[in-house]
């Protein structure tokens, strides 16, 4: 294993999956040594027309989290999604792993509220999620050492996770087609 930046450890496997309806990528972050491992921005597949959701997205990351043999220790949102349902929800009732995002979500959530008129009845203090990570925050993921930054733009709430040597950047960057992501949601 070797000392990335940071002093953070390791080099994870990194398993993406992309979903072309949404043009967004997830993906299946794992410690080669202990098997463990997180998936980062699941998708829950919808359909606008119809109004119906469907998990074929999510369930194709549990076949392969099965096929490695690894064990999923956490469900990693980089910020919450204004262009794609979250399946973060479903794969905690599907396996049990906690959930997470970063802590300016319930900023994020306050002002999404009024935008979007919900209801009182719905909460914006992040108890959708298990854990609420702030700029700096770190875990592991089996021996790999992680990292949460603080990287407002696309939303005031998102979040990269670095994970040894990778950086998970959510909507940071539209690579190697776009360039700097919109920043055009309420609060981006």
């Amino acid at each position: 294993m070797h000392t990335g930046p940071s002093g953070l450890n390791g080099r994870p496997i990194v398993s993406g999956f992309f979903d072309e309806r949404t043009f967004s990528i997830q993906y299946v972050v794992a410690d080669p040594e202990t098997r463990q491992c997180v998936i980062i921005d699941p998708v829950l597949d919808l359909d606008e027309k119809s109004g119906s959701i469907a998990t074929w997205s999510a369930d194709r990351l549990l076949d392969h989290i099965a096929t490695e043999n690894l064990a999923l220790q956490w469900i990693l949102d980089t910020h919450p999604h204004a262009d794609h349902l979250s399946a973060a929800g479903y794969l905690k009732d599907r396996t049990g792993a906690p959930t997470a995002i970063g802590a300016k979500v319930v900023e994020v959530q306050k002002l999404w509220k009024k935008f979007y008129n919900y209801s009182d009845a719905f909460p914006t203090d992040g108890s959708q999620w298990d854990r609420l990570f702030a700029d700096g925050d770190r875990f592991t993921i089996g021996a790999c050492e992680a990292e949460v930054m603080f990287t407002p733009g696309h939303t005031m709430a998102s979040i990269a996770y670095r994970v040894g040597d990778a950086v998970f950047v959510h909507d940071t960057l539209f690579q190697p087609d776009s360039g700097t992501a919109r920043a055009d949601f309420p609060g981006g």
